[in-house]
């Protein structure tokens, strides 16, 4: 069976749509599948990998897609791609595709935000960009630079909201102004001690203007780089506004109650493409000032504010504005309007499954 027929004449209703999902326990997968019209298979356990690590992806080998067959209808990549070499992601796709199944790869990244070297990813792009059936994207941007490097176009749906829950916000009622960085484990497209150096000299502007600002800088307690991480606990050390504070890896309740209460969230990229930190952010009614770097100010440009970090007064003048801002909608309305785009997004992806599907099947039988 090439994909599920349209009807079951056992129960008289749809087929799921099973989808081979690269990876399949990611909060983004869970949020753009329709439970009542697509089943995402599980990720296969990684030899010698813990419990719940899906990399590097079992599914995307030439041995499992052969072996689980008759399992899936559509093979959708997302994220992985570093897994592999070109030859070994070429020969995966071939075998998807001779076995009838159609390829669905969602370009989250042109540039891959856990690299530094780009080289060796645009050369998996050039793989699978140009193979897949079909493509989807987050911004309307991002298509356009798809289109102009591959010549190939791509599906825009938006990033839904990962949220099930409607949040929680704590707010400080005083008139300091919160401004949050979040440096994780300070991996590479992170320009974490430029970030602090800059927030360092953009209170010290703001204390000069008469403006209250409080800079939380969050950093793991392990990180990439013990070296830099104590770097950067130092030049936060420069300005009493400034405080680096070391946690735990932190929940996603966790983050979310933290950027919640903030005023201004800042992204101090190097290099990416989009952000779920920018669809947080948004969620909760947070603003976010960010380097100019791949279509992440795209995503929600109305909230979004480009600094430089070479140049403190962009940062200041971010402070400034997201403290002058008129007060925003209430959150119940964001959370509807969040929750109807959710749905409307997985309404899409089982459209655009069913449709990769029918043209597979159409091929066989031409």
């Amino acid at each position: 069976m090439l994909c599920p027929p349209t009807e079951n004449h056992i129960v008289t209703e749809p087929a799921l749509i099973r989808v081979a999902s690269i990876p399949a326990t990611h909060p983004y997968v869970r949020a753009i599948a329709d439970t009542e019209r697509v089943k995402v298979l599980p990720d296969p356990p990684v030899p010698g990998a813990a419990a719940g690590v899906w990399w590097p992806p079992v599914t995307l080998t030439p041995q499992w897609l052969v072996s689980h067959a008759d399992e899936f209808d559509v093979l959708h990549v997302h994220f992985g791609l570093e897994s592999f070499s070109p030859d070994e992601l070429r020969e995966a796709l071939e075998t998807a595709h001779r076995l009838g199944r159609p390829v669905v790869y969602t370009v989250h990244d042109l540039e891959n935000p856990q690299l530094v070297d780009q080289a060796p990813y645009r050369e998996l792009l050039d793989v699978i960009i140009p193979s897949a059936d079909r493509l989807v994207t987050l911004t309307a941007t991002a298509a356009d630079e798809i289109e102009r490097r591959w010549h190939r176009s791509s599906e825009v749906l938006a990033h839904p909201t990962l949220l099930d829950d409607a949040p929680v916000i704590v707010r400080s009622g005083d008139a300091t102004v919160r401004v949050g960085i979040h440096l994780r484990d300070l991996r590479p497209n992170i320009d974490a001690e430029r970030a602090v150096r800059t927030a360092v000299d953009a209170a010290g502007q703001l204390a000069e203007a008469g403006r209250a600002v409080d800079f939380e800088i969050l950093l793991n307690e392990r990180t990439r780089d013990d070296e830099a991480a104590a770097r950067v606990v130092a030049a936060a050390a420069d300005h009493p506004s400034v405080h680096v504070r070391r946690t735990p890896r932190l929940s996603d309740a966790d983050i979310a109650a933290w950027i919640g209460g903030l005023d201004l969230f800042v992204l101090p990229y190097l290099h990416g493409t989009h952000s779920g930190w920018v669809e947080l952010c948004h969620d909760l009614g947070v603003p976010v000032a960010g380097t100019e770097v791949g279509h992440i100010g795209w995503q929600h440009p109305d909230d979004f504010f480009v600094i430089e970090l070479d140049d403190a007064r962009t940062l200041a003048e971010a402070v400034s504005r997201a403290s002058d801002a008129p007060p925003r909608p209430p959150m119940d309305t964001r959370r509807s309007e969040r929750l109807a785009e959710r749905q409307a997004v997985r309404t899409a992806h089982a459209r655009l499954y069913a449709e990769a599907c029918a043209r597979v099947t159409e091929g066989a039988r031409a």
